[in-house]
């Protein structure tokens, strides 16, 4: 069931570099890692939104919001989010991470101060549009490591199964998943 006033972002302006083509036209389980993190969110979310550069030419199934900035990091596709987010609190799923769940976003969003996330990695999180200022400047800085943000906001650390956190950077690790 979605949760009421939450918006899901799906980050899809990654660079793949390692991977050797866009991530989110990759295909898992029948069908791309684009068109599943946007289903997902749309199963935990009452809104969604896709982020990423219209420059990269993807042909995607949803509109794409631009982030924005030349920047190749989460936190810009995060702030942008944010941003045009029509609620006050937002989950964030990069397009690379198959297994996440659901219920798992909801969780995340259900322990959000400011923001909320997985020990050990910093997406996917929770964020509530308090959290902008802090964010917005460490992107206008060029601080762009996600876990020194995390640690300038109240953040809830979520204890979440490992094996629910693979994120893919090569097509051999998307075909191990299965």
């Amino acid at each position: 069931m979605a949760h009421p006033r939450l918006t899901g972002v799906l980050l899809v302006g990654g660079a793949s570099t390692r991977f050797g083509s866009p991530k989110a036209l990759a295909r898992f389980r029948g069908e791309t890692l684009a068109e599943r993190g946007w289903r997902l969110l749309g199963e935990a979310c009452e809104e969604r939104l896709a982020v990423g550069k219209r420059a990269d030419g993807l042909e995607l199934p949803f509109p794409l919001i631009e982030d924005g900035t030349e920047t190749r990091a989460a936190l810009a596709g995060i702030v942008a989010g944010l941003r045009a987010a029509p609620t006050e609190l937002a989950v964030v799923l990069p397009v690379d991470m198959p297994l996440v769940t659901a219920a798992l976003l909801r969780e995340l969003a259900d322990a959000c101060e400011d923001a909320a996330g997985p020990r050990g990695t910093p997406l996917p999180a929770a964020f509530r549009r308090r959290a902008l200022p802090v964010l917005e400047r460490r992107l206008a800085t060029g601080e762009l490591a996600l876990y020194a943000a995390l640690d300038e906001l109240e953040t809830t650390h979520v204890d979440i199964a490992p094996d629910r956190l693979v994120n893919v950077n090569t097509i051999d690790e998307l075909r191990s998943l299965g």
